[in-house]
């Protein structure tokens, strides 16, 4: 089995930029036989630093599944209404606008490559509810535009955030998984478009405060006939460097202590592996990996073998 690697996450550059580190990471990734392809950060243009240093450095057989979620939130901070999901008509026209730009660097980076490199892209549904207001009506209403465009075969798929819960501090708050579906069905039931729902596991725990959350979500999802993949991303509900219900892509808990993770984690290899089975995993465009890491200091050897030891314990559930 190979497995997406959200590489932004974990790398050596979150706030810096060092061409020679980062190329480092790059080739060190390339190592790791089980990697099918990176889930790539989009922020407006292909690369947040240098589009032509990304170009000269992914590995020419990975494929790549596009996620929104660092544009989106730069954007949504200078405009609380930014979304594809708002009720405020300029904040959604702004997040379309987004969108097309990302579909332009889709086309830049098949073109590249010579070839659909870019499986699927990964849109979340803000603005968050507790700062403007959003809707499976408007949600609608962007996805007929969307899936009118051209989008070199790659999946449009909301990867679910965690929904506002009244009462409760949001990491994202944006709609619920059920508006999510609604807006999912109806517009791929009448424009006959495949667009699919994306199960982050940190994420949809953060929103139901337990590990259950991501089973259920997994579940309805795949009721629903739109689940596409589950990308494993980890939470704490303890104190640590990652934070308490922080979405800060916490590692894993693995069975064997010895290996680099993190023991306060809720995604432990048992609740990863119910998660697979709910899935049904082995069925899924996606299944990936996004995790942080602290402290920042952290050499890239490590960086490398915190994701490494990860996808070796979904390999588990595989073997």
């Amino acid at each position: 089995m190979k497995y997406y690697i959200g590489a932004y996450a974990s790398s050596p550059n979150i706030s810096s930029w060092d061409a020679e580190s980062e190329s480092n990471y790059y080739n060190q990734l390339k190592g790791l036989s089980n990697v099918q392809g990176l889930e790539h950060p989009f922020v407006g243009k292909l690369h947040a630093r240098d589009d032509d240093w990304f170009l000269q450095n992914v590995d020419a057989s990975w494929n790549f599944v596009f996620t929104c979620i660092p544009g989106i939130m730069e954007a949504k901070s200078a405009n609380p209404q930014f979304g594809i999901a708002s009720d405020d008509e300029a904040g959604r026209a702004e997040a379309l606008d987004f969108m097309s730009k990302a579909r332009d660097a889709i086309v830049k980076l098949n073109t590249h490559l010579g070839r659909q490199a870019v499986t699927a892209i990964q849109v979340q549904t803000s603005p968050s509810k507790n700062q403007a207001s959003s809707s499976a009506a408007a949600l609608q209403k962007s996805f007929e535009t969307m899936v009118g465009w051209d989008w070199q075969g790659a999946q449009i798929v909301i990867e679910h955030c965690d929904a506002f819960v009244e009462g409760q501090k949001p990491a994202k708050g944006f709609l619920t998984l059920a508006d999510e579906l609604t807006a999912v069905q109806h517009v791929n039931s009448t424009k006959g478009s495949n667009i699919g729902i994306v199960i982050n596991w940190g994420r949809s725990v953060i929103e139901t405060r337990s590990a259950q959350g991501a089973i259920t979500h997994i579940e309805q999802a795949k009721a629903a006939g739109v689940l596409s993949g589950v990308m494993f991303s980890g939470v704490s509900d303890k104190e640590s460097e990652f934070g308490v219900w922080s979405d800060s892509h916490m590692p894993p808990a693995l069975d064997d202590k010895e290996l680099l993770s993190e023991q306060v984690s809720l995604m432990t290899e048992a609740e990863m592996h119910k998660c697979l089975a709910a899935a049904d995993a082995a069925t899924l465009d996606i299944v990936g990996v996004k995790i942080g890491i602290r402290p920042r200091s952290t050499g890239v050897d490590d960086r490398v073998a915190y994701n490494k030891n990860a996808f070796a314990a979904i390999d588990k559930f595989f073997s």
